[in-house]
């Protein structure tokens, strides 16, 4: 007894050694809750245990094996259990130990059926079985964690036992023979239990078991038709097995994932949101400074053709005819009457379609970028040597106000006019219009539809 005890004592010890560095790398809570309904895998279900405890041949439900005086003894156990679900999960247990008792003064002995008489009995046993296990508080409606858990456990296994028995010799004197065999019978373990949870990977069990025999010799004096038992009260430590970025499905609490996973959910939406708020703040910003920026290319205070911002003679009377800058024009000679009319040719049109297709403005502005410049220097040239006239109709897409946008294209007609006049080109030849987003040639709910929108079409005639 002494030896089993030490080792047990010596099993015990470096346990919890072991648990207390295992749970001091896996105290993570980052982990702690899975998504609802991700199954078991999300999960670590396998666990280990190791107990002792005491023995003892009364039952706390009442009966003893025929000895009615119980002596203290040491066992110890082995467990490895599968959590199936949250409240239930399937464990094989080993169980070793010694069960020893004997017969209170005012009984002298106990008789078997062959009518021989007995003081003293002492049972060695090993039992295997496999039991369920029941959790019946998976659930803490109190805290989002749980640390406390009570449970009931049943199955069914074999237990090795080798009794042995001290007796009478017929006289008033027990002798110092005894008597002992080796067998083996089925066992019913029934019991119960409660665990504390000391970290993510460490607990406390403590539980108390009932071992009903199908046997009716366990304390070495044959009973039958009486069946033999015994009970076992422990204490013990378990250890959750597998990885540390998983939490154990016995302390999983259902109802705290699916709270959880709705708030990570409700914060996910309101990040959104306000990147949205955000993102409609800054396109307002840029949208007033936009328009505002338009004003100055838009406003035409004495009507001649040529916005405020170009013009360097302003106050020009009405119908006088200006040049690019706003300052008019010399009051030309009569055209001979015999002057022939050109008409617009093949190549003609070609440097017209490449001033369109390299034509680029500054964002909401009507500035013309500098790389267009070659392409309507061409164009004119051509309205000079061959004396056309041109139409600039301005368009936009549907991004804005219609307000914002029936400026924006006008004053890019505009500049695109002053430019060509500055050039040399005759004012009064050159006709700027704005269409804003009304006569769109592609769809406005695609990007490149918007892109095809944004245009100046030059027509020549």
């Amino acid at each position: 007894m002494k030896t089993n005890f030490k080792r047990a004592a010596l099993m015990l010890t470096g346990a919890l050694l072991s648990g207390s560095v295992f749970a001091q790398t896996n105290n993570s809570e980052s982990n702690e809750f899975v998504k609802p309904f991700a199954g078991s895998a999300a999960y670590n279900t396998w666990s280990i245990g190791i107990n002792a405890g005491l023995p003892s041949l009364i039952l706390a439900t009442g009966g003893h094996n025929t000895f009615d005086h119980w002596q203290p003894t040491l066992g110890y156990g082995l467990s490895i259990r599968d959590q199936i679900v949250h409240s239930f999960g399937l464990q094989l247990d080993y169980n070793g130990g010694t069960v020893k008792g004997g017969v209170s003064s005012n009984v002298p002995y106990v008789f078997n059926n062959a009518g021989e008489r007995y003081t003293n009995f002492s049972t060695k046993f090993n039992q295997v079985s496999l039991s369920g296990v029941l959790n019946f508080a998976t659930v803490d409606y109190l805290r989002r964690k749980n640390a406390v858990q009570f449970y009931l456990n049943g199955g069914l296994g074999i237990v090795y036992y080798t009794p042995t028995v001290t007796g009478y010799n017929g006289s008033d004197f027990p002798t110092t023979a005894s008597s002992s065999f080796k067998s083996s019978a089925l066992v019913m373990p029934i019991g119960l239990g409660v665990k504390f949870k000391v970290s993510d990977a460490v607990a406390i069990n403590l539980g108390y078991n009932e071992n009903f025999i199908d046997a009716s010799s366990f304390s070495g004096v044959n009973q039958y038709p009486k069946t033999s038992h015994y009970s076992y009260g422990y204490g013990g430590i378990e250890f959750s097995l597998g990885s540390k970025s998983k939490p154990h499905l016995q302390w999983a609490n259902p109802i705290a994932s699916i709270q959880n996973e709705y708030l990570t959910e409700e914060q996910r939406l309101q990040r959104q949101i306000d990147a949205q708020k955000a993102a409609n703040d800054q396109l307002r910003a840029d949208m007033a400074a936009a328009n505002a920026n338009l004003a100055k290319y838009t406003t035409d205070s004495d009507g001649d053709g040529v916005s405020d911002f170009f013009d360097k003679c302003p106050g020009t009377p009405s119908g006088v005819k200006v040049d690019g800058s706003g300052c008019p024009l010399p009051v030309a000679a009569p055209a001979p009457a015999s002057v022939t009319k050109v008409f617009v040719t093949e190549e003609d049109r070609k440097i017209v379609k490449e001033a369109i297709r390299n034509l680029e403005f500054d964002f909401g502005k009507a500035t013309i970028r500098a790389h267009s410049y070659p392409s309507l220097d061409r164009v004119a040239q051509l309205l000079i040597d061959k004396n056309f006239s041109l139409k600039l109709a301005g368009h936009t897409d549907n991004v804005g106000s219609s307000d914002a946008n029936m400026r924006l294209s006008k004053a890019r007609a505009e500049s695109i006019k002053s430019y060509l006049v500055s050039k040399g080109a005759n004012a009064s030849s050159i006709e700027a219009t704005g269409y804003g987003k009304n006569q769109p040639i592609a769809t406005n709910k695609t990007a490149k539809g918007r892109q095809i929108n944004r245009r100046v079409e030059f027509t020549l005639f």
